[in-house]
């Protein structure tokens, strides 16, 4: 059995094939139960343990991963994330690898926003517009820069130092691309063709009456149930998709809590991505229509980064 670092996880993936493998493997038959997180204390954002497993005709996979939101304070060296995945021959049951999840995680959630995008957003989107400057901010830009062709980007953070770092990632690894600092959000909001927010705001981040006509939104950041990164209005008037409907309608705050207001019910949700992967729904038809995207991570997601990785691996060994 292989160990895979994160260093590997790095040189083996690429947008084009990651997003190409997420398509083919959620068009076909797999099994996912809903994830299981475990709060390790009596906090309502505690320390917490979680264990996501999925299996298709090739692979079983299990990612278990820690979060301790207060790591960072205790020591710089501490992470806040650490997570494993570990995959086994779906034939014999052998075990293959133990992967690092953590680095697997910022590849594949930025990889389905981005296969969610090239269903959702208009062929010709040009601008987006993203929001957060965590290690999550490059891999999102370049992920949405791979299936569309941006012309800029404009970064939204509430640290200057952070935005200007982000800034530079992004551009040293996208330099036709025009990369700047959000400085005007109502403009930016409403000049976006594409809006992805990846942070971890507990109330909305912008006001859905300057999103513009034929926009997609993109929500990756938050998985608890009583926050959101965007108002209950734009969940009423855009047409909603989600990455799972087992995890999303048990921790999403984007859909619960417009639902605990009473307007909007969870069966107004369009269609999960294996649908669109699959074409058994159509994905955007109308160019004046708002579209948005909940993603809160799959364990299937998971699989096929460590696969692939592990493929990769093995071509190389």
């Amino acid at each position: 059995m292989q160990v895979i670092d994160a260093e590997a996880v790095h040189q083996a993936l690429d947008f084009p094939s990651l997003t190409a493998a997420l398509r083919d493997t959620f068009a076909q038959p797999a099994g996912m139960p809903q994830r299981q997180v475990f709060p390790l204390d009596d906090s309502s954002h505690s320390d917490a343990f979680a264990v996501l497993p999925a299996w298709n005709q090739k692979t079983i996979a299990v990612k278990a991963f820690t979060y301790f939101p207060g790591n960072p304070k205790k020591s710089p060296e501490l992470e806040s994330l650490y997570s494993k995945i570990l995959i086994f021959n779906r034939e014999t049951g052998e075990p293959q690898a133990l992967v690092d999840g953590t680095s697997v995680t910022y590849w594949r959630t930025a990889a389905i926003s981005a296969l969610a995008s090239q269903y959702l957003s208009r062929s010709d989107a040009k601008h987006l517009l993203l929001f957060g400057t965590g290690r999550l901010a490059t891999f999102m830009a370049l992920a949405h820069a791979s299936v569309r062709q941006l012309k800029t980007i404009a970064v939204w953070g509430r640290s200057p130092d952070k935005v200007d770092k982000t800034i530079s990632a992004i551009q040293a690894a996208a330099p036709q691309i025009e990369v700047k600092a959000c400085e005007d959000l109502p403009k930016a909001v409403a000049a976006a063709d594409i809006i992805s927010c990846a942070t971890g705001a507990p109330a909305p981040l912008f006001d859905s009456a300057w999103v513009a006509p034929g926009s997609h939104v993109d929500l990756v950041g938050n998985h608890n149930h009583d926050r959101r990164e965007c108002d209950s209005e734009l969940v009423v008037k855009a047409e909603v998709y989600v990455d799972a409907k087992v995890n999303v309608f048990a921790e999403a705050g984007e859909l619960l809590i417009p639902v605990s207001e009473g307007v909007f019910e969870l069966s107004q949700v369009k269609g999960e991505l294996a649908d669109l992967c699959r074409g058994d729904i159509p994905g955007r038809q109308d160019e004046q229509g708002i579209t948005l995207f909940k993603s809160v991570g799959t364990a299937l997601a998971d699989l096929v980064g460590a696969q692939l990785v592990y493929e990769k691996q093995a071509l190389r060994l």
